[in-house]
């Protein structure tokens, strides 16, 4: 099994899960809201008047767990859907091996439970 983690824009969250299932059929997700910042280092507005410097940037960290043939097209759907077209801060996907992954329902190994 591999995990497939992605930050993306929190605007973006349906767009990407969306896709996942539409084009690879995988459909378990964890969402989990975050904050951060990339090479764009937050932004500044103005709000009547004053300027404000917003270090940390809304974002979210998908997580999903699949079958090792499926991660690298997960992560390709996961990178194409969450661009943004913006110049940066759409985030960033990668995958991650791991091992004993148990279906809490049935006790049995993820690939084996139904």
């Amino acid at each position: 099994m591999t995990k497939v983690e992605a930050v993306v824009l929190r605007e973006r969250v349906e767009i990407v899960i969306d896709a996942v299932e539409e084009q690879t059929g995988h459909v378990g997700v964890t969402v989990v809201e975050a904050v951060g910042h990339g090479r764009e280092r937050g932004i500044t507005h103005e709000y009547r008047g004053r300027v404000f410097e917003s270090r940390f940037l809304p974002k979210a960290l998908l997580t999903f767990v699949v079958e090792d043939s499926f991660a690298a097209e997960v992560a390709e759907t996961i990178a194409d859907a969450a661009r943004s077209g913006n110049e940066s801060g759409d985030g960033l996907v990668w995958t991650t091996p791991v091992e004993n992954v148990i279906h809490h329902r049935t006790g049995l190994p993820l690939e084996r439970a139904a």
